[in-house]
């Protein structure tokens, strides 16, 4: 399973993270699948590839916590909503 989640960057007491696509099964530093943003908690900065976090939210990656709440800040998932209402009514029809 894939989840969307950070990944501690930056120097001592200066952290930055990135929000990569990552297998569950791997520790925070190993190795990830696409690195799809980045977050600035110091300056409360987000960078998100928006493509690229669609492909895997479409694929069923999951975000953590954190990260959910990151994009839900920096309005991702009010921006899509009408994309993603489309999916679930399609995924319902052909039910």
């Amino acid at each position: 399973m894939v989840k969307l989640r950070l990944k501690r960057c930056g120097r001592k007491q200066r952290a930055i993270y990135r929000i990569v696509a990552i297998d569950i099964r791997s520790r925070r530093e190993g190795r990830d699948l696409q690195k799809v943003g980045l977050y600035d908690p110091i300056k409360n900065k987000t960078h998100s590839n928006v493509p690229a976090i669609l492909y895997f939210l479409e694929k069923g990656a999951q975000p953590t916590g954190t990260v959910y709440d990151i994009l839900r800040k920096a309005e991702f998932f009010e921006e899509f909503q009408v994309y993603f209402d489309k999916k679930e009514s399609k995924n319902k029809s052909h039910e």
